[in-house]
Parts: C-alpha cells; structure tokens; sequence
C-alpha cells in the first residue's frame, strides 16, 4: 500500500496504483479533512483505516466532483458529514448507477472480478453539506478554504486549499510524460472554460498543487496545463467551424493524439 506523504505539517497526500488516483488529508487538532474517497466502499475502507493511522481527529469529507473513482468509497466513513458542490448531489443522482455499470464490465472484461463485485455492492453516499461558491472548514488551528473555479473537468468542481497546497481534483491531472489522458475528457466536460478554473487555482499562488491523478506538481506546471487547454480549445473551434481537419488539429495539438481526440469530441 502506498505511504502518506506530507506536503506541509498536517498536509498529506497519497497515491494510488489504481487508476493512479491522489487522494489528500488535512489534519486539524478536533477535526481532519479527507479529500475524495477512492471508488468503492472497499477501498474507501482502506483509506478510512489509512487516515486513522495519521490521526484519531473525527474525519469530515470533500468531494472533488462526482466521478465513481473520487466519490464512490464516501460510503465507507459512515455518517461523517460529506461536503461537495451543490452540482454533485445532482451528478451523482444522474449518473453514478451508469458509472457504476460501466466500470463493473470494464473490472470483469480485465478479468478483476473482486474489484467489480466490490464496485457492485457499493451503496452510493450523497453529499450532506454544500455551497455554491465558497466554504470554510474550522478543522481546529487550522481553516480550509472549499472553492467551486467555475466549470472545468466537470460543472462542479472543487478545489481545497490549505495554506499554499491546493488539492485540484481532476482540474490537475499529472499523466506519464503529460497533463492529462483520454478519460480527462468527458461529456460533462466544459473545455472552453477550463483554462479559467486553472486560472482560479493559480490564483491562490499555491507552492503545491496536488492533482486527482498522479504526483504533486507546481505552479508551473498548472500553467503549461491551461496553455495546453486554450490551444485544445481553439483547435476544437477550428474544427466546429470548418477551418480545421479533426486530422490537421490533431497534428496541430500540444497533446498525444488520443488525448486530443477525447478532447475535441
């Protein structure tokens, strides 16, 4: 199992092999915060017991958006409160049976079948608390700011900000070798306003930014992130006008091209 690994004092990220999903916690003296919750209640056992080694302070949970890999493992802390964009509730309600549908036949065509019958059997734990723009969480000597950048990845998306470690949910992805992947761009997906949730993140001049997949990156690399996705944006208009081939826009992207094909579909 993989090891916490501190950011800041009392600021803590860990990273999974699976889906190479990165998870964060932040410790207060009467309460700590849990960002995302891994995919399954299984899982989200795993990480519940993982938090406890860090601290006995009562969890509380955020939710970086609704997807089943962030979001699914909430079921597992019990009746701890569970904070989100007031979005989520909608998007989990919407969409979480057919996540959970498509994962279980992705676990079982690779032959995982513990991984999709833990997925099945996974109640789906909505928010109990959310906002619409911001929200601050006392977690004893110590505030995080919950912030909604706009749409990007999704139509609500979260970022948690503790001191200058930004955790971004999927707004950051830190792929192999690149930003993002395929999967980072869905149906719910809001490119042309993506670069301007980044915007938002660097806003709060973090010196750690703590993507949804991967390992930590900086602010730097957050700003190569939105040049890339301004020019996926300006390709996809290109096309949507007829200016531009799907194959020259896909010779023209700052990305591999099947990520840039996700992107412009």
């Amino acid at each position: 199992m993989p090891d916490w690994s501190e950011q800041e004092p009392g600021v803590y990220s860990r990273r999974y092999a699976e889906l190479d999903l990165t998870v964060g916690l932040v410790v207060g003296s009467e309460r700590c915060l849990v960002i995302d919750t891994r995919g399954s209640r299984g899982q989200g056992e795993e990480l519940a017991a993982a938090v406890r080694e860090v601290t006995s302070a009562p969890p509380v949970i955020v939710l970086t958006h609704a997807h089943f890999d962030h979001s699914f493992g909430a079921a597992a802390f019990g009746d701890r409160p569970i904070w989100a964009h007031t979005g989520c509730r909608g998007a989990l309600a919407e969409h979480a049976e057919t996540d959970r549908r498509e994962w279980m036949d992705r676990y079982r065509a690779e032959g995982r079948h513990a991984l999709a019958d833990d997925l099945a059997a996974t109640p789906i734990a909505a928010p109990t608390r959310t906002f619409d723009r911001a929200a601050r969480l006392d977690l004893g000597g110590r505030t995080v700011e919950l912030v909604h950048p706009g749409p990007g990845h999704t139509d609500h998306d979260v970022i948690a900000v503790a001191g200058d470690v930004v955790f971004a949910g999927d707004l950051v992805e830190h792929a192999p070798g690149g930003s993002f992947t395929e999967e980072s761009f869905g149906p719910d997906t809001h490119l042309a306003a993506w670069p301007a949730a980044l915007d938002q993140v660097l806003g709060h001049r973090p010196r750690v930014v703590v993507p949804g997949h991967g390992e930590p990156v900086d602010a730097a690399f957050v700003a190569r992130a939105r040049a890339d996705l301004h020019a996926l944006a300006d390709l996809r208009t290109g096309v949507r006008a007829g200016t531009l081939t799907v194959t020259a826009a896909v010779d023209a992207a700052p990305l591999p091209p099947e990520v840039c094909r996700a992107a412009l579909s």
